[in-house]
């Protein structure tokens, strides 16, 4: 690949719009502050290029939960993902966590949220938290405490709700009634389907009235989805590396992103977890550039995209947008 473009990829302002707080910590940070070596990193906190499954792949996520559990550890870590996406040239990042997972201490969910929050306020990188509720069982109390804390902090650094976990043992249709909540609060929301699951996941996703959605990328399974995807403008959050790792497609080339693009969907690239899947906005970028098609100025469109499916108000974006003028 010629210079001039890989310089350009490196100065283009990026969006992210899918990252998951514990699964993007910064291996240097976590090797200099808890004297780990690179071995240990590599077992126990990124993932095989190819795992068994997402429940595999979601394994690699809990020696980070395990050191989120104070004010001080997750006060660091926000900082220093942060000024990671900074030297990126990431120009605004919306990161998702779940407080749930943070509560093992002496934290009770809103201290966690009110930490990040307070730490995002240190570093000059336009950012806000998208809170997720977590599939599983036995924790829809703890859900709903989160998107009550979702109202509260909603416009204070608090963006939006989402739903994670492992897809395809707990459905998304059995999440009905905690999105109508979710919609009587007024609180904007994304939702993981279309990952694991397939195109049930993605049909609940859509009944429940999203706007964007976590993956979904096995809507190419279905042309009715497909087109309904594109005629209710829906955007979707590409994670093409994870989506490798999680073995919804073999390799870059044939990832459906460039189908997903060229049909007209509403289509953003992300990175889901830099650390777990050893990635950056920039080697997704490259990889996607390398294997398919898709030419420079489709990134410059995906991350226009992203700016108009940020949970941002108008103004904002126009601010965003602005910096794509000249691309």
């Amino acid at each position: 690949m010629e210079n001039t473009l890989l310089e350009n990829i490196k100065k283009m302002p990026k969006i992210e719009l899918h990252m998951h707080l514990d699964g993007s910590i910064p291996i240097p940070y976590v090797m200099k502050k808890y004297n780990l070596k690179k071995e240990y990193v590599q077992k126990y906190m990124i993932a095989d290029d190819k795992c068994k499954n997402l429940n595999d792949y979601l394994e690699k996520f809990d020696y980070p939960i395990s050191i989120m559990q104070t004010k001080e550890q997750l006060q660091e870590i926000t900082i220093a993902l942060l000024e990671e996406l900074k030297r990126q040239n990431v120009v605004y990042a919306e990161i998702r966590f779940a407080p749930q997972f943070h509560v093992s201490g002496a934290l009770s969910q809103e201290d966690v949220v009110k930490t990040v929050i307070e730490a995002k306020e240190k570093v000059n990188i336009k950012s806000n938290f998208i809170l997720c509720i977590m599939r599983g069982k036995d924790n829809m109390q703890e859900n709903y405490k989160t998107v009550e804390l979702a109202k509260k902090y909603l416009g204070k650094g608090v963006c939006a709700v989402d739903l994670a976990g492992a897809e395809a043992i707990f459905k998304t249709k059995d999440y009905k009634d905690i999105f109508e909540y979710v919609k009587k609060l007024n609180i904007p929301f994304t939702i993981h389907a279309g990952e694991a699951d397939g195109i049930e996941s993605i049909k609940s996703a859509i009944e429940f009235g999203t706007k964007r959605i976590g993956h979904g990328v096995r809507a190419v399974e279905s042309d009715e989805i497909m087109k309904c995807i594109k005629d209710n403008c829906i955007t979707l959050e590409v994670c093409p590396t994870s989506n490798i790792q999680t073995c919804i497609c073999n390799s870059y080339s044939s990832h459906p992103i460039e189908k997903l693009y060229n049909y007209g969907i509403l289509t953003t690239i992300n990175t889901d977890n830099m650390t777990v899947s050893n990635t950056t906005l920039e080697n997704e970028y490259i990889n996607i550039l390398k294997n398919t098609k898709l030419k420079y100025q489709d990134l410059v469109n995906m991350n226009k995209n992203s700016v108009k499916a940020a949970f941002l108000s108008n103004e904002e974006k126009i601010e965003l947008l602005k910096k794509y003028w000249e691309e």
